[in-house]
């Protein structure tokens, strides 16, 4: 089970912090993403974790405004979003994988997502 929080409505150049809490897994061994669906267009990646947290990996749009991490202990990711824009808006997902992959089509397993709103 995936369970996304923190999301909201926010101004442009404001900040949130989502939170995934991950259960029915071993955490520790799965990379973790996060991906973004606006309405009308595709879910895309926006950023990705190693399961040690020594790797991250970001979509070139969210670079230097993002920060992805992890807590093992917690079986939880963040998403730590700084400078927000409106073309950030949409229903954002953590998915696990044992490796991680640019595309969602390789992704199995999703939450329910929470709502990031951004105005400008």
């Amino acid at each position: 089970q995936l369970q996304a929080s923190g999301g909201g409505l926010v101004q442009a150049g404001g900040s949130l912090r989502l939170s995934c809490a991950a259960s029915g897994l071993t955490f520790s061994s799965y990379v973790m993403a996060w991906f973004r669906q606006a309405p009308g267009k595709e879910r895309e990646f926006v950023a990705g974790i190693s399961w040690s947290g020594g790797s991250t990996y970001y979509t070139d749009s969210v670079k230097g405004r993002f920060t992805i991490s992890r807590d093992n202990a917690k079986n939880t990711v963040y998403l730590q979003m700084n400078s927000l824009k409106p073309e950030d808006t949409a229903v954002y997902y953590c998915s696990p994988r044992r490796a991680v992959s640019y595309s969602r089509y390789d992704y199995v397993y999703w939450g329910q997502g929470t709502q990031v709103t951004v105005s400008s």
